[in-house]
C-alpha cells in the first residue's frame, strides 16, 4: 500500500491534488463496486468537485496506471453495454446489436459511448475483475448495465420483485429445468453474458397444461430467437449451457415499472466530449484512431481563428519582438480553450482550430480570445494582435489525419471559411449556433446584438446566413 500511495504522491504533479485525494480515499475505504467503471460526472458531484478537474485527474491516473480507461458502446434503449474497449481504436464499424432491446446500434460517439474508469487490479483487486464470480444481480449492475442507467438500492431491489419471474446461474456444461407460471404480459427471457433474448408474447385464454419452450446458449450466440407467443399458465423452460463460462438466464417482465426502472438515467461522460478534452489529447496521443477508421459525431462546435496581418507585424516589429507577441496570443487562446472545455486539434501556422462539445462553450471562448487580445495590446500600447474568429456546429467525422486525431466535413470547412469573413476583432458565427438558447442568453447577458449578413464563403455552393458579433 505504500507504493500506491507514493503513485498517488507522484500523481499530485499533473493533477488536482484535492482530486487526487479523493480519488485515493475511495481507493483505500470505498466499497469494491464504487471502483468499477467510475462515471466521473458523478464522481464529480458526490465529491462537489469541478468535473473538467476530475476528468483530467482520472486521466492522469489512467496514463499513470492507477486506472484503466475503458470504451463502452451503450444501448440507447435500455442502457445496456454492448461491447466494453479498452482503446478507442477497437470500435467496430459495424453494428452492435442489443438482445434485450432486439436493436441494432452504430457507435455514435455522442451519447452511445461511455468513457469508464476501473481501478486497476495491480492497485486494488475487486469483484468486478472477475465478473464471471459475481452474484446475478452485481452482475448486471456492474457489468452489464453502464454508469449511466440511475439505478439504487430501492430500484434494484424493484427490479428483482416486480419484475423478474426468475433468475438462475448456470455453470459451463450445465443443464437446468425452470417451472414457471407466466402472466398475460411481454416476457423476455434474457441473457446478459451472451447478450441473448428470447421473447415470449403471452396472451390469450389462461391454460392449465404446461408449455415447453427449450434454449440453448452457445459459444457464438444469437442476439435473439424471436418471438414465441404462449397462453397464460404453466411453462417448463428448459435450459442447456453449451458456451464456455457460466451464463445468467433471467426472466422479465417486459412492463412499465421494467421501462420506468431502466429508463431513469444520469449523465456520464461520453466520447465525444473526451475527444474535445484537451487532457485526454496530451496525455494519450497513442490512442486515437486507426488510419482506416471513421467515426460519426452528429454535433460538434468548430472555433477557428486567424492573427490578422501577421506577415506585416512581422515587418513591423521585427522577428524577435513579433514572435514573443505571436506567442503570448497563442498562450492566452490555448488557456482560454481548454478552461471552456474545449481542445485544441491543430495550430496551422498563426490559426488554431478547436472543438467544444456545447455552442456556448465555444462562444464564450471566443469572446474571452477577443478581451484576451485587447488585453494584450493595452499592455503593450499597441493594436498588433488582432484576431479574426469563426464558429460554426453540425455533424462531422473523427478521423486521423497527418498521424493525429482529426476532424472532416462540410461542418469542418464552413467554421474555416465563416472565420475569414472577418476584417478586424469581431467574431462570426452561423445559424445553428446562434439558435442555441444558451448562445442567445449570453449575447443578451453581455448586451451584443448580432447582425445578420448573406455571405459567400469559399467552396460553399450556396449563400449563407451568418452572424457578425460586434
Amino acid at each position: 500500500m505504500s507504493d500506491i500511495r507514493a503513485q498517488f504522491a507522484l500523481l499530485k504533479q499533473t493533477a488536482d491534488p484535492a482530486v487526487v485525494d479523493t480519488m485515493q480515499h475511495v481507493v483505500e475505504n470505498g466499497e469494491d463496486h464504487e471502483l468499477n467503471r467510475i462515471n466521473v460526472l458523478d464522481f464529480s458531484k458526490q465529491a462537489g468537485l469541478d468535473e473538467e478537474r476530475v476528468i483530467s485527474g482520472f486521466l492522469h491516473a489512467a496514463r499513470n496506471g492507477l486506472f484503466d480507461l475503458t470504451w463502452n458502446v451503450l444501448c440507447p434503449g435500455c442502457g445496456g453495454v454492448l461491447g466494453a474497449h479498452g482503446t478507442l481504436k477497437s470500435l467496430r464499424p459495424d453494428d452492435y446489436h442489443c438482445g434485450l432491446c432486439a436493436c441494432g446500434y452504430e457507435a455514435s460517439v455522442d451519447e452511445q459511448v461511455e468513457v469508464a474508469f476501473t481501478v486497476n487490479p495491480r492497485v486494488r483487486r475487486i469483484a468486478a475483475h472477475d465478473p464471471n464470480t459475481l452474484p446475478v444481480w452485481d452482475y448486471y449492475k456492474q457489468i452489464f448495465w453502464s454508469s449511466g442507467v440511475d439505478f439504487d438500492k430501492e430500484s434494484f431491489a424493484t427490479l428483482a420483485d416486480e419484475v423478474t419471474l426468475e433468475t438462475l446461474e448456470l455453470p459451463a456444461g450445465e443443464k437446468a429445468v425452470l417451472a414457471l407460471q407466466l402472466p398475460r404480459e411481454f416476457v423476455i427471457v434474457f441473457e446478459p453474458v451472451t447478450h441473448s433474448a428470447q421473447f415470449i408474447d403471452v396472451q390469450g385464454e389462461p391454460t392449465k397444461e404446461r408449455q415447453q419452450l427449450a434454449l440453448v446458449y452457445n459459444k457464438t450466440p444469437t442476439p435473439t430467437g424471436g418471438t414465441r407467443i404462449m397462453r397464460p399458465g404453466p411453462l417448463r423452460l428448459a435450459l442447456e449451457n453449451q458456451a464456455d463460462l457460466r451464463v445468467l438466464p433471467s426472466v422479465f417482465v417486459a412492463n412499465d415499472a421494467m421501462h420506468r426502472l431502466i429508463g431513469k438515467r444520469k449523465p456520464f461522460l461520453t466520447a465525444k466530449r473526451m475527444l474535445s478534452n484537451q487532457t485526454f489529447r496530451d496525455v494519450f496521443k497513442a490512442d486515437n484512431l486507426n488510419v482506416d477508421q471513421r467515426l460519426k459525431i452528429t454535433s460538434l462546435t468548430f472555433l477557428f481563428t486567424d492573427l490578422k496581418g501577421s506577415t506585416a507585424l512581422y515587418e513591423r516589429v521585427g522577428d524577435l519582438a513579433a514572435f514573443d507577441l505571436v506567442r503570448a496570443h497563442f498562450h492566452a487562446l490555448l488557456d482560454i480553450i481548454a478552461s471552456e472545455k474545449g481542445a485544441v486539434v491543430k495550430t496551422i501556422g498563426d490559426a488554431v482550430m478547436a472543438t467544444f462539445v456545447r455552442p456556448e462553450h465555444a462562444i464564450v471562448a471566443g469572446l474571452r480570445m477577443r478581451a484576451a487580445m485587447d488585453e494584450l495590446n493595452l499592455q503593450r500600447g499597441t493594436d498588433d494582435l488582432i484576431v479574426k474568429i469563426g464558429i460554426h456546429e453540425g455533424p462531422c467525422l473523427a478521423v486521423m489525419l497527418n498521424e493525429r486525431q482529426d476532424y472532416f466535413g462540410q461542418t469542418v470547412n464552413i467554421a474555416s471559411r465563416v472565420q475569414s469573413l472577418s476584417t478586424s476583432q469581431e467574431i462570426h458565427i452561423t445559424g445553428p449556433v446562434l439558435e442555441v438558447p444558451e448562445v442567445a442568453a449570453i449575447l443578451e447577458r453581455e448586451a451584443i446584438t448580432p447582425i445578420q449578413k448573406h455571405a459567400a464563403l469559399r467552396g460553399i455552393a450556396d449563400r449563407m446566413v451568418v452572424y457578425e458579433i460586434p
